[in-house]
């Protein structure tokens, strides 16, 4: 369990967070609505969903929370270039070129070869955002990682002041804004009078860290339960829990967790990173056209996915409530368009 001296107050995380520099970048508070036709449908219970497909910059997502301490971070530096990378349909990557955009700095990108190369959805942003970029024959990971390390340096060699992603440099910051989320979202739940069972995201990283710091030290009850898109070769709920202590450490709060404290689940991920499946792109369909919000199949579907498997498992009775944490992605839609026509058929009209 956590080590807690006395629960904070959103109020309190507020102030502490004052402390750490930040750039603003995003449209905050992201909304938090209830989701009636998609919780009809499952027959309960009552999902509500939080926004963060709606923080701007470049339709928006979880990074953008992210930049606003990482961004901060670089220009204290005295940064006059980012180099980053992930996955070649990086929603990272994307927001983190939109970041630069509005701050005047140059970035270019190292992206992982993956399921579709074309220059659509993410990649697409990531060229009208005005990155430079190459696509190169390494995972995302600790491979990829060492090519970033490698072209930033090169960069410097020519003059360049770069700031780059680095894992151990760059998460427990980002995790600083997810602890901040969630004080925002205890706000809204208060103002609307919800008392929610439990939390779902998709997170391996610094997002779900965040909100388990913030969750921890605001004394929020029912479980967290972050969906894995894809498996790092360390144990998550361990680094998890390393980065919600460096983000404790950042903005002094006196709570510590341990991997014991990090709920992770696997069963969504299918058969790799960045591949559909029958049930994300079912989870897509099904609040698209329930609600008109729209996931994608790399993150957030499966995600979701997971919270509807869980609710037809029987975990949750139907006077329940649970809170989907929506982390963005939807440009990615446009670049997996054969899979979902192939996986997703259209409706037709009964005669």
């Amino acid at each position: 369990m956590p080590t807690t001296q006395a629960t904070l107050t959103p109020k309190d995380i507020r102030a502490r967070i004052e402390s750490v520099p930040r750039v603003r970048l995003a449209h905050l508070p992201t909304p938090l609505e209830p989701l009636p036709r998609f919780s009809e449908a499952l027959g309960g219970p009552t999902v509500f969903i939080k926004r963060d497909d709606c923080t701007g910059l470049a339709f928006g997502g979880n990074k953008t929370r992210h930049n606003e301490f990482l961004l901060a971070d670089a220009l204290e530096k005295g940064a006059d270039m980012l180099v980053w990378g992930a996955g070649v349909q990086s929603n990272n990557c994307r927001q983190t070129v939109a970041s630069c955009a509005k701050l005047g700095l140059d970035v270019h990108l190292v992206l992982g070869r993956g399921h579709s190369d074309e220059i659509q959805g993410n990649l697409l942003l990531d060229h009208i955002l005005g990155a430079t970029y190459e696509i190169v024959d390494a995972p995302v990971g600790p491979e990829l990682d060492d090519l970033i390390t490698e072209t930033a340096d090169k960069f410097r060699a020519q003059g360049r002041k770069v700031y780059n992603w680095d894992r151990d440099i760059v998460r427990g910051k980002a995790a600083v804004s997810y602890t901040l989320c969630m004080a925002e979202l205890v706000e809204q739940l208060e103002d609307q009078a919800v008392s929610p069972d439990a939390f779902y995201t998709c997170s391996a990283g610094s997002t779900g860290a965040g909100l388990a710091l913030g969750k921890a030290a605001l004394g929020v009850d029912g479980p967290l339960i972050n969906m894995l898109p894809i498996h790092w070769p360390w144990d998550e709920p361990e680094d998890m829990a390393v980065l919600a202590n460096e983000a404790a450490e950042l903005i002094d709060v006196p709570y510590r967790l341990t991997a014991d404290d990090i709920i992770v689940d696997d069963t969504c991920i299918g058969p790799g990173y960045g591949v559909p499946t029958a049930e994300g792109m079912e989870a897509i369909a099904l609040l698209a056209r329930t609600e008109g919000i729209l996931v994608e199949s790399t993150y957030t579907g499966k995600a979701l996915a997971g919270l509807i498997q869980h609710v037809r498992d029987g975990r949750y009775s139907p006077d329940q409530s649970i809170i989907f944490i929506h982390t963005g992605g939807t440009p990615a839609l446009f670049a997996t368009r054969e899979d979902i026509v192939r996986m997703m058929p259209a409706r037709t009209l009964s005669s």
